[in-house]
């Protein structure tokens, strides 16, 4: 038995019983407050340069609902679940990177010569390479929903990521900007019984390697 804390082994246990759900109980609601407090937890993942390149769209009016099954083909689980992030990737971020740097300068995290470089790094890389910019908004926006989801397993709350859906009716529907990237949705709520327990994995010898 390895000798570890008690934060980390309750991680270590929200990662081992977390499960994908699809089928919710559409009797309990989740708060807003709680859907706040849940995007605020995502916020803490990592991104490049400290980009923060996510949005969040917290799904959960019947008529909101309505229109993401829609462009969900059908799937019942956004009916059903208290509600649907749609996890949103931003290109372009590079050109708002002063200003989310500007925190840590004032607070004292970062020196004002880091930052600089940081900027200055970004803006070399960033604004001739869309390829580079929509994997940096995937790598973000994927990182943000783990967490989300993780978050959410620590609240007691089920959730389900979904690739399934129509992009550009998601743009069209909720309005997203030309540099929003719908990545995921996220479906969160109570979960009730049918789900399936979760799927064994990979042996690891299939997935790890050593160099």
């Amino acid at each position: 038995m390895r000798n570890m804390s008690s934060s980390s082994s309750s991680i270590l246990e929200l990662i081992e019983s977390r499960n994908s759900v699809t089928r919710y109980d559409p009797s309990r609601g989740v708060s807003d407050a709680t859907l706040a407090e849940l995007v605020r937890l995502a916020t803490l993942a990592p991104s490049a340069y400290h980009l923060q390149n996510w949005k969040f769209v917290a799904v959960r009016s019947a008529e909101a609902k309505a229109r993401l099954m829609a462009a969900a083909y059908g799937q019942p689980q956004v009916q059903e679940a208290a509600a649907t992030f749609i996890v949103v990737g931003r290109l372009a971020a590079h050109e708002q990177l002063p200003r989310a740097l500007q925190p840590a300068l004032e607070r004292g995290v970062m020196p004002a010569a880091v930052i600089e470089r940081w900027v200055a790094a970004a803006n070399e890389a960033h604004p001739g390479d869309p390829q580079l910019q929509r994997d940096e908004a995937v790598r973000s926006a994927s990182l943000a929903a783990m967490t989300l989801m993780l978050a959410a397993q620590g609240m007691g709350l089920a959730t389900g990521a979904m690739g399934g859906f129509d992009a550009q009716q998601v743009i069209q529907e909720f309005g997203l900007e030309a540099q929003d990237v719908p990545v995921m949705l996220v479906t969160l709520g109570h979960a009730r019984d049918g789900n399936w327990s979760q799927k064994p994995r990979k042996p690891l010898q299939e997935v790890l390697a050593f160099a």
